[in-house]
């Protein structure tokens, strides 16, 4: 049972997180909600306020004429009072009853602008006191101490009480008491008090109190639907030419917004226009040359291969017997087989990127176990590592990594960060780790090298761009690796990401899905590096390779 409404109540507060979720999101989301419902909010509490003011000011009014009405009526009672008990006789306890029956009588009778009223008399002479009412439900001890003692010390006085009826429900009503001066006799005093119901007073402010709701109900919602509509002419507009615009984005170029009238929304759709017909222009244009620039690439590189291939065999020759050659001609034959190498390596570069650009790289995706990927790569690189006298260290879970990736790519991409770490390192340790989850495994490569200015890192993987031009590379890049391995990283369906600081080094990050065609959510790995000091994850081996191989 316990269990029960425990699940209960977590569904309870996971509906409500995500109704409150959506309501959120709809805030976020539509100008037209937020406009409506500030609008709502203001003109809700400038109404209430409004009304709150008013109806004061007519409660107070409509009861101060009333009180006046009543008080006015109270002083001419106590002379008509005055003049009844003059003769009353002291000692005579008939007599006292009678003339104070006969009095609140008579007072009842001469009514007045106040209204019906009740009248309650009270006679002191000594110890003797005789009261009299014109209604029996209505007594000396129903009304309040404080107006009877204010009477009783010589003052008229008024006050609003609950009064019982004649069913005995209590009723809003004003009470004016006054003493009534008994000429001739001594130490007697006469008390009169005056009970006006308030109904009809009380029936009067409900009904105004309703007419002012509904009137502030109806003045609210129609300053919300006049808000609303105006929004709605405004935000129409605009929410039209972000479709537009989205439209534009995506490609349709011959998106246009439909221009009506001669006002602002209109000289923003002229605008909008003006400004899409110039895109469509302009991005004609770069298309045109950068096809022309792609077939340009595609052809010149293809072209260049077949006499590359014809000189370098003959340059082959010419290093094969350089050892019989004058060492001047050997060591020219030495640098145009390196050189010859190193275009052969721009070549491949150039015919890798046509191949992309034209949309005809092919992912010939198997399962790989990526710690032979880097392990092989780490070899690779371990002569380029000695020769810069750089550690690399290397950081690999201890059970298999397998992926569905392209080995031959991955490696290409590997080969490209591992090479420009070293050389960027300053002699200082190259930190390769890998990682998986259940959905991605990721690599990095971090160097404590110059490191990345956030400009500088904005543009790494741009075609052609180099952070230090003077610089000589030792790896013969072209700089083409990094937007290769950045296609690569893209046509597996992951990401190749970059963080650098300068004076703290850089760090890239691959990450491509374990499964070939799943969309990636998240990497295993930081892109920002660890703090030194941090512990290393458990069930991980860390193995650094020495220059001149692994060790």
């Amino acid at each position: 049972m316990r269990r029960a409404v425990l699940v209960r109540a977590a569904r309870t507060r996971r509906v409500g997180r995500r109704l409150l979720r959506r309501v959120v999101q709809l805030w976020r989301s539509s100008l037209q909600l937020r406009i409506g419902a500030i609008t709502m909010a203001v003109a809700g509490v400038v109404v209430v306020i409004v009304s709150m003011v008013l109806f004061r000011q007519i409660s107070d009014q409509l009861l101060g004429v009333k009180r006046q009405a009543a008080v006015d009526q109270s002083l001419a009672g106590v002379q008509y009072a005055r003049t009844e008990v003059s003769g009353i006789a002291t000692g005579d306890s008939a007599s006292v009853r009678s003339t104070l029956a006969r009095t609140v009588t008579g007072l009842r009778s001469r009514g007045g602008a106040a209204g019906d009223f009740d009248v309650v008399m009270v006679y002191r002479s000594g110890n003797q006191e005789r009261r009299a009412s014109s209604r029996s439900t209505l007594t000396y001890r129903d009304l309040p101490p404080d107006l009877r003692a204010d009477v009783a010390s010589g003052s008229q006085a008024y006050k609003y009480w609950l009064v019982p009826d004649s069913s005995g429900r209590p009723v809003p009503t004003l009470l004016v008491g006054a003493p009534v001066p008994a000429d001739g006799q001594t130490g007697d005093r006469v008390e009169v008090y005056f009970a006006f119901p308030l109904e009809q007073e009380q029936e009067s402010l409900q009904l105004i109190r309703s007419t002012v709701v509904i009137s502030g109900v109806a003045l609210v919602l129609f300053v919300v639907g006049i808000g609303v509509m105006v929004t709605r002419l405004v935000v129409h507009p605009v929410r039209r030419a972000a479709v537009s615009a989205q439209r534009l984005a995506q490609g349709r170029l011959e998106e246009r917004l439909a221009v009506r009238g001669e006002d602002d929304l209109a000289r923003l759709a002229t605008s909008f226009n003006a400004m899409a017909d110039s895109l469509q222009k302009q991005i004609t244009q770069l298309e045109g040359l950068s096809q022309l620039q792609q077939r340009f690439t595609s052809d010149v590189s293809h072209e260049l291969r077949t006499p590359l291939t014809t000189v370098q065999m003959a340059a082959d020759v010419l290093h094969d017997a350089r050892g019989d050659f004058d060492p001047a001609v050997a060591r020219s034959a030495e640098l145009l087989h390196n050189e010859l190498d190193r275009f052969e390596r721009l070549l491949s570069d150039l015919l890798e990127i046509s191949r992309y650009d034209a949309g005809a790289a092919v992912l010939e995706a198997e399962p790989q176990d990526l710690t032979q990927v880097v392990d092989r790569v780490v070899a690779g690189m371990s002569a380029l590592a000695a020769r810069h006298a750089c550690e690399l260290r290397v950081t690999e879970p201890s059970q298999p990594v397998v992926a569905d990736v392209d080995a031959r790519r991955v490696e290409r991409v590997l080969r490209n960060l591992v090479g420009n770490a070293i050389e960027h390192g300053a002699g200082e340790p190259v930190e390769i780790t890998l990682a998986a989850s259940g959905t991605a495994a990721a690599i990095t490569v971090r160097d404590h090298g110059i490191g990345l200015t956030p400009a500088e890192a904005q543009h790494v993987f741009d075609r052609f761009w180099r952070a230090d031009p003077a610089r000589v590379r030792t790896v013969g890049g072209s700089g083409l690796g990094l937007s290769i391995s950045l296609e690569d990283a893209r046509l597996h369906g992951g990401w190749l990401q970059v963080w650098g600081k300068p004076g703290q080094g850089a760090q890239f990050r691959l990450t491509v899905p374990l499964v070939a065609g799943s969309e990636l959510t998240s990497s295993p790995l930081p892109l920002r590096p660890r703090a030194a000091g941090t512990a290393a994850r458990p069930a991980v081996r860390a193995s650094p390779a020495a220059p001149g191989g692994r060790s």
